[in-house]
């Protein structure tokens, strides 16, 4: 088990130091300093403004992400810096909060494909067969958790790993045919974590709406004979469904006051049009690259090879039922997707960070059903299966390279130039973007990168600046 640990703990500190080499973006100013477009959403936590006068703001229903942000990126570099140069801190607090959610995540797929939060030697070597999957460079566009843009994963890969611990308890208990039991202290939590949820990103509305409709049908196909028998009522689990009808209910409100969003675009592309451009998104998405249908086709064989295996245990049955249940979110998810509006920076709908969550379940699925391959199969047959297990293993490792991906060299160039400008306007030679998605020709546009890096101290003074180069 070492050795796993290791692994693991060795994987994590590789993807924090990926994304300490990663640029800084856009979103990052805007919503840290923050700039005007996203101050309403601080002081509206619950998007009243929305909700009563149909005002239009930044991220109306994304209240807990933003704050997430700004404290994080208000605090922790400044904690960094008591060992770091300003500049450095701001790239180590990127990858420390990469290589913690990833963590975080890590512990919470392993803890579903186990069925158990306890970290012994199932549980390490779940961890050790996800720990692959995390794409921070190779295949980051078509598999990605941890995003590239720091902003994404406040926004996608951290809700969804709170998410899936507020689910784990009903999850737990479903899996060993368990009634629900909280302690009022768990219960506490789960009702605050479920109003974090319901305003922190633009996922997790239609995860949960999709997870919560999935959970009463599965429960209601469960009360038939209770239901023949006019006893279904008094066998409903009140605590249960009190905490999964408050978090439908507040990712409905959600999703209503989500319809203010400055940045959608939804008026401009037809909802028709939309589902017109999502198959053309599942084929960019799923076979444009080869590792998506690899882990797929993985995932399936493993079905398959288990589906052959005499007997079937309870696993092997529940793992076909979490297949099958996993298969029906995916496709309804999928279909809801279009609802969600467009965006210009995901013209086909579909992408890595829109369908994360189907991603999150395939992985834990793969992980699940390897293990419990793994422990059926006979001797030469469980070698070479391991064998092919290790070989998938190996090409997810080696082509997590980033060696071969642009980093951030040149943006640090561009802004040690600028921590040594006196002038109130700076020529940049270099044509990378700095703090932005692109690099800017008029400094009129740097407003906000300038604040933000005289904040953290990395100039002594406000500058802003123009990359003439650029548009050459």
């Amino acid at each position: 088990m070492p050795l796993l640990v290791l692994f693991v703990v060795l994987d994590l500190g590789y993807t924090g130091w990926q994304n300490y080499r990663m640029p800084l973006e856009w979103d990052m100013p805007t919503i840290v300093l923050p700039i005007a477009a996203c101050r309403p959403v601080l002081s509206d936590p619950f998007g009243w403004a929305a909700l009563t006068r149909h005002e239009v703001s930044m991220g109306p229903n994304r209240f807990f992400a933003h704050i997430s942000m700004v404290g994080y990126f208000k605090s922790v570099p400044f904690w960094l810096q008591t060992f770091l140069s300003p500049l450095d801190s701001v790239y180590a607090a990127c990858g420390l909060f990469s290589a913690l959610v990833q963590a975080l995540l890590l512990y919470v797929l392993a803890m579903y494909a186990s069925g158990s939060g306890r970290p012994g030697w199932r549980f390490w070597v779940l961890a050790a067969l996800l720990t692959p999957l995390f794409q921070s460079a190779g295949y980051n566009g078509q598999m990605g958790i941890i995003d590239n843009s720091i902003t994404y994963t406040f926004f996608y890969a951290y809700p969804l790993a709170l998410l899936g611990l507020f689910y784990w308890p009903f999850y737990r208990a479903a899996r060993h045919g368990e009634p629900l039991r909280l302690r009022w202290w768990q219960y506490a939590l789960l009702l605050g974590l479920a109003v974090v949820l319901s305003f922190n990103g633009a996922i997790i509305p239609g995860v949960v709406a999709v997870l919560n409709a999935g959970i009463c049908l599965w429960w209601l196909g469960r009360q038939a004979g209770a239901w023949r028998r006019g006893a279904a009522m008094a066998r409903v689990p009140w605590p249960a469904f009190s905490l999964l009808g408050l978090i439908g209910l507040l990712c409905l409100y959600s999703l209503y006051i989500g319809r203010f969003e400055l940045e959608s675009e939804a008026a401009l592309v037809s909802v028709a049009e939309r589902y017109r451009l999502l198959p053309a998104g599942l084929n960019e998405t799923l076979f444009r690259r080869p590792a998506l249908p690899m882990l797929l086709g993985a995932t399936l064989l493993n079905l398959l090879l288990a589906g052959r295996s005499r007997p079937a245990t309870a696993q092997d049955r529940w793992l076909r039922k979490a297949a099958l249940g996993l298969g029906i979110f995916a496709l309804a998810y999928v279909l809801l997707l279009p609802l969600g509006g467009y965006r210009h920076y995901r013209p086909l709908i579909v992408r890595h960070d829109s369908i994360m969550p189907v991603l999150l379940g395939l992985m834990t699925l793969y992980a699940a059903t390897t293990y419990q391959l793994a422990g059926r199969l006979p001797g030469r047959s469980r070698r070479w299966y391991l064998g092919w297990t290790g070989a998938l293993a190996l090409f997810y490792t080696l082509s997590d390279n980033a060696w071969t991906y642009a980093d951030n060299s040149c943006q640090r160039q561009a802004i040690e130039t600028l921590a040594r400008a006196t002038a109130p306007i700076v020529r940049l030679e270099e044509t990378c973007p700095v703090l932005a998605w692109n690099a800017l020709t008029d400094y009129h546009e740097t407003y906000a990168q300038a604040a933000m890096l005289q904040y953290w101290g990395i100039t002594k003074g406000f500058h802003l600046y123009y990359q003439p180069n650029a548009a050459q």
